[in-house]
Order: structure tokens, then sequence, then C-alpha cells
């Protein structure tokens, strides 16, 4: 008995130098796949960097501008992006690009993209000018103040004035007063506040509406109401309607129209 207690404990100890031998000869195959693996991962992380800084290396081979464009010329926003592609297509600050040529006078809006392999895609949305702004300025669509050098780059628009900080509110103002009038075919040329607040208005044939300082919807309707009651078959005629008062107005006719009466 005893000696078959040896023979299995032998045979036990065999299999476990078995075992054993069996894992030594596992483990350099298992941290010869690990290292393998490893190098895999890094070969494709050195491709992807290489890849990378070869393709941000890569210069814009091309720009397109859309847009109505009226008072920019295209190779004007070309050549205000060129300083900006020095560092190659993927590197180019698109948001530099955007604030620069939205700084330029004609320029409403701009944006800017990439389009691959190595196209540069600009769109501008230049100002609408509804009225001017003083000697130099524009009011665009959005009540905003803008600035160009050249006064002749548009048509005959209204002429706004007012104080510092007014313009979106005159816009606003203009825009009322050219809607109540235009029920009576009356064209606005020219609006303008004063330093005191008093309002007034030239219309289309050199009238002269003075408004005052407040109550400019009522003042507004009672020259509607005055105009078609007594002034429309000779509005010609007249120089100014003065509606500084609490009710009714006061009508200056032209020096010539008051000869011709007598």
């Amino acid at each position: 008995m005893a000696r078959r207690g040896e023979q299995n404990t032998a045979r036990g100890n065999g299999a476990t130098r078995k075992g054993r031998a069996e894992k030594k000869a596992r483990q350099p195959s298992v941290w010869l796949g690990r290292t393998l693996i490893l190098v895999g991962a890094v070969s494709v992380l050195a491709l992807s960097a290489r890849g990378y800084l070869s393709l941000a290396a890569r210069p814009v081979e091309r720009i397109t501008v859309t847009g109505s464009l009226e008072h920019t010329q295209a190779q004007a926003v070309k050549d205000m992006v060129q300083p900006a592609l020095a560092g190659g297509f993927l590197r180019a600050d698109l948001a530099l690009m955007q604030a620069q040529l939205e700084g330029l006078p004609w320029i409403f809006a701009a944006t800017v993209r990439r389009q691959w392999p190595g196209t540069l895609a600009i769109h501008v949305e230049e100002q609408r000018p509804i009225a001017r702004w003083g000697d130099d300025g524009f009011l665009n669509h959005a009540g905003e103040v803008f600035h160009s050098a050249s006064a002749q780059a548009v048509g005959a628009l209204p002429l706004l004035a007012g104080p510092e900080g007014s313009a979106s509110g005159m816009m606003a103002t203009y825009r009322r007063l050219v809607e109540l009038l235009a029920p009576l075919d009356l064209t606005v040329e020219r609006l303008t506040r004063d330093g005191r607040g008093e309002l007034a208005a030239t219309l289309g044939g050199g009238t002269q509406l003075l408004f005052g300082e407040r109550d400019f919807l009522e003042r507004v309707q009672r020259f509607a109401v005055l105009y078609k009651a007594e002034l429309a078959q000779r509005f010609g005629e007249v120089e100014r309607v003065d509606l500084r008062y609490a009710t009714g107005a006061a009508v200056a006719f032209s020096e010539a129209s008051q000869v011709a009466g007598l």
C-alpha cells in the first residue's frame, strides 16, 4: 500500500512539474502576442500622426466666394484671408477669417468652411442699406450703422440723423412714418431728431413736418386727417406743417402760392 501511495505521489509530482513546464512554455508566447499588439498600436498611431501632419501642412488649393456682391470684389475677399492660410488647410483659423471679413465696410455677415480635400468655401452677405446716417454712414436692414468712404456707393436713399446711440430708434420711427404715410402716397426723404429731442421730417417734394418731441403717432394721425380734408389738392404749395400743438396744426404755404391767391 505504501508503494502505491508513493507511486501516486510520484505521478502527482510529475503532473505538477509537467503543468509548470507547460505554463512556462506558454508565457513567452503570451508576452510575444502582447508585444506585437503594442507595436501594432504604436505603428498605427505613428502613421495617423504622420498622415495628420501631412494633411495639416497641405496648402489650400482653391478659394470659392459666393453671395450677391455689389459693393465688394470677390478678389478683395480672397486677398483678405490669404495671410490666415499660411499654416495650411487644417491650421487655417476660420474664426479669424470670418471676423476679418465682417470688418469690411460692406460685409454684413460671412461664413467660412473647409471643403475636402483642399477648398476654402466663403459665403458673404452684404449690407442692405435702408437709409443714410449722417454725413458718411448708412443704416442697414438691422438698424445698425456702418460707414463707407464712398457716399456715392448707393443710389438715392432717405437721410436719417440723430444723437449718438439713437440709430435703431430712428430707424423704427422712420419705418412707422413710412407705413402711416403710404396710404396718402407721400414719401419721406429726411427724418431728423435734434439734441432737444425734436423730431422733423421732410417729404418728397420738400414739405416739412414738425412733430416735436412727444406724441409722435397721434400727431402723424392728426396730419393725415388734415391732409385728406384740406391739403391734398394743394399740397405742392405747402411749405411746412407744424404739429407741435395740443390740437390742430399751423400750415405755412409758399410765398408764390400766397401771391397767386391774392
